[in-house]
């Protein structure tokens, strides 16, 4: 069992979110086992819908300093409770803003209601938020952004936050205050994340882990993408030589990787030990695998050295999945659906002891959801889709608004037994962002 830190009661809400991630189960794995003739093709939803609040600037209570183009919501994460009124805060990246310089960055520390609405937010940039360092024009900071439970033991939760192009290439460890400003921060620099993960605590030293995905790689071919799993010292620095690198040359990965796969997407979401044999299972996407159709990998890695002991691969009519996903020309010129985009572990919604999986395909129609009822051998058992048509949210989306390209677990936030998970979208062209929070409720 992984175990994690318990720093705080006010960061007991953040840690029971990453708690949720690394619930284990059973089996033997089969790497090249194809399960389609096992899923349920037909059946009643694992959840009832219990609707969804839309966040964009004049709307679910956000009145925020956004811009055309800011790609608010672009990655999001929950960080727990930063202001101590009992409720999961979030951070939200927009990574596109122009404080100080011209897509130089920024991130947003929202302060939640128990409806899901926003009571207040605090920005935080080049220009806002007490974050004194420089930021480049193009640096991107808030492409990645992650909730690290409370890395400097002040009561407080924190954040980590990435700024992945060159030359400022870092990663932001950023001390909070209770009103979302920044006490202090720690730049580890030269690394490159477009996206983050927080995924507890995998090496006991009571530090909250994170990977940072790095989908542009070209370790092993043209944008065959990769993933460093990052473990960071009491001074919120990383270590040096921990890093543990998986890509098509690196980590043990072995074959199954081509040029432009985008190995690492957007975020990775640990399993837990699904088929209980010792090792941890996690699921990274390769949203332009197959020609852009996309994919996800579930590796299984090594408790100790965490290198891949064995993988199998998740898309279109392989191992249990059986949607058809889209081959189509997209709106920005990209092709394919790009399922394995984003992606978070959600614990066991079905009630079948194994931990599932919430992915999209953010390219396919207005963009879609699935949840992947996993099995104990890391095959898709059944999946429900979650659409402007499909899964009894009533969404209202765009034609263009790539709902589901970032995902996130909040967990109970109503605090009703009910669990919450962020969607981002919004309009790709002129629009600021938005992201959906939808609320589940497990059938019992």
């Amino acid at each position: 069992m992984i175990s994690l830190p318990v720093t705080s009661r006010r960061n007991y809400l953040f840690l029971s979110i990453v708690v949720c991630t690394l619930f284990s189960c059973s089996s033997e794995d089969s790497p090249d086992k194809n399960t389609d003739d096992e899923v349920i093709a037909d059946h009643t939803a694992f959840y009832q819908a219990e609707g969804f609040i839309k966040i964009e600037n004049g709307f679910g209570g956000l009145n925020a300093d956004l811009d055309s183009g800011d790609r608010f919501a672009r990655d999001h994460d929950a960080i727990g409770d930063v202001n101590g009124d009992g409720v999961i805060d979030y951070i939200i990246g927009a990574r596109s803003d122009d404080d100080g310089a011209v897509d130089a960055g920024a991130v947003y520390i929202l302060f939640m209601n128990r409806d899901g609405s926003v009571a207040s937010n605090q920005k935080i940039s080049a220009v806002h938020g007490n974050f004194q360092d420089t930021l480049n024009a193009r640096n991107f900071f808030g492409y990645g952004v992650a909730g690290i439970g409370d890395y400097n033991s002040d009561g407080i939760p924190d954040i980590a936050v990435s700024a992945p192009v060159a030359p400022n290439n870092a990663l932001y460890i950023i001390y909070l205050n209770s009103d979302g400003t920044v006490k202090d921060f720690i730049k580890n620099n030269n690394i490159i994340a477009q996206g983050l993960s927080a995924i507890g605590d995998i090496n006991n030293d009571g530090r909250i882990d994170l990977v940072a995905c790095n989908p542009g790689s070209d370790d092993g071919g043209r944008n065959r993408g990769a993933i460093n799993i990052l473990f960071l010292n009491s001074d919120s620095q990383i270590i040096p030589n921990s890093t543990v690198t998986i890509s098509s040359t690196q980590g043990q990965l072995g074959t199954g990787l081509e040029d432009e796969d985008q190995f690492g997407g957007r975020e990775v979401a640990m399993l837990g030990d699904l088929d209980k044999d010792g090792t941890l299972e996690m699921a990274v996407g390769a949203f332009m695998s197959d020609g852009g159709k996309g994919a996800i990998w579930i590796l299984s890695l090594d408790a100790t050295t965490f290198n891949v002991v064995s993988k199998i691969k998740i898309t279109d009519g392989l191992n249990g999945f059986t949607e058809t996903l889209d081959m189509e020309e997209n709106p920005n010129g990209t092709f394919g659906a790009q399922f394995g985009h984003a992606m978070c572990a959600t614990g066991d919604i079905d009630g079948d002891g194994i931990t599932d999986l919430i992915t999209g395909a953010n390219q396919q129609s207005e963009g879609n959801g699935y949840i992947l009822y996993l099995n104990a051998d890391k095959t898709v058992k059944t999946y429900d889709k979650i659409s402007a048509t499909d899964g009894e949210f009533n969404l209202v989306l765009g034609s263009e608004d790539r709902f589901a390209r970032s995902i996130s677990y909040v967990g109970d936030i109503k605090g009703d037994g009910s669990f919450a998970v962020n969607f981002g979208g919004g309009v790709e062209v002129g629009g600021t962002g938005s992201l959906y929070t939808l609320f589940f409720r497990p059938m019992e």
